[in-house]
């Protein structure tokens, strides 16, 4: 377990990251909770005394790493930018993520579906599965199902499959 402090920081202009709130964790430290690593990987531990476990830490190289904090950790935290956290952080190695039973099921109905989806980086399914979770309504959750099945039938990144169909900004 590595134990440091850090201030909530956030970013202005960062691309996809824009308005992101989110911890340094810089290479040093990095390296003590997953040596030698250069992508994602998952810890667990203490936000101040508040338990925290699959959070996905995000490279932004040279072997640094942020931690992002979504406004409800932040609201439990009762912090903001500009304040500072003790945070105890591990690798999470017991971290998974189940796929859904109804997405299975659809995903099953062709082998080359569930091939397609299994081909994805554990990364990649991963938001896929969060995204199907995060569906409010059940006819949400069913269009989220028939827009991943489309997107497996045609080999399309989660990325590819959320921009399809929106327009590019005009100039």
């Amino acid at each position: 377990m590595v134990t440091f402090k850090a201030e909530i920081e956030r970013f202005n202009e960062m691309g996809e990251k824009t308005g992101w709130s989110y911890l340094f964790i810089p290479k040093a430290l990095a390296n003590e909770i997953k040596a030698d690593c250069k992508k994602s990987f998952r810890v667990k531990g203490k936000l101040d005394q508040v338990p925290v476990s699959g959070l996905a830490t995000v490279p932004m190289g040279e072997g640094d790493f942020i931690l992002a904090l979504k406004a409800s950790l932040r609201k439990q935290l009762k912090k903001e930018k500009g304040a500072v956290v003790t945070i105890e952080l591990e690798e999470d190695k017991d971290f998974k993520i189940e796929i859904p039973e109804d997405l299975e099921l659809c995903l099953s109905d062709e082998p080359e579906l569930m091939d397609n989806f299994m081909e994805l980086p554990k990364s990649h399914r991963n938001w896929y599965i969060n995204w199907l979770n995060s569906a409010k309504t059940e006819p949400t959750r069913t269009k989220r199902l028939v827009k991943i099945v489309s997107a497996m039938d045609r080999n399309l990144t989660f990325s590819e499959m959320m921009r399809e169909g929106k327009e590019p900004p005009k100039s």
